[in-house]
């Protein structure tokens, strides 16, 4: 998007929640907001550009940060499927898109995730 040449960057983003690997915090077809950039702390939910496949989105939970980056882990690790951070090792920052802040969608599941403590 542009205005007047400059060029306009949107603090937000929704994404959608496909698989089962953040149960019982997030449960496939909710819908979140994320506020791109930010500082990031460990119990946040995140997402992050898949390690392996840069074109794919994942959300997991930051467990902790090393020199390498965040270490990104599912909720529900028995989850069929599931894949992060045991699988991929520690996520560049430069990989982590954003911090989860709500989810809107269903409307019955709708609630503010705040920081961590």
């Amino acid at each position: 998007m542009t205005d007047g040449g400059a060029v306009v960057r949107i603090p937000w983003r929704v994404v959608a929640v496909t698989g089962a690997s953040m149960s019982p915090a997030l449960r496939p077809g909710d819908w979140l907001i994320v506020r791109r950039g930010g500082r990031v702390r460990v119990g946040d939910i995140v997402v992050a550009r898949h390690p392996e496949r840069p074109d794919t989105l994942t959300v997991k939970r930051a467990t902790f940060r090393d020199g390498a980056g965040w270490w990104l882990e599912s909720d529900d690790q028995r989850a069929r499927g599931r894949r992060d951070s045991w699988n991929w090792g520690a996520v560049p920052d430069e990989l982590v898109v954003g911090r989860v802040v709500a989810r809107y969608w269903p409307p019955s599941r709708i609630s503010v995730f705040r920081p961590p403590a």
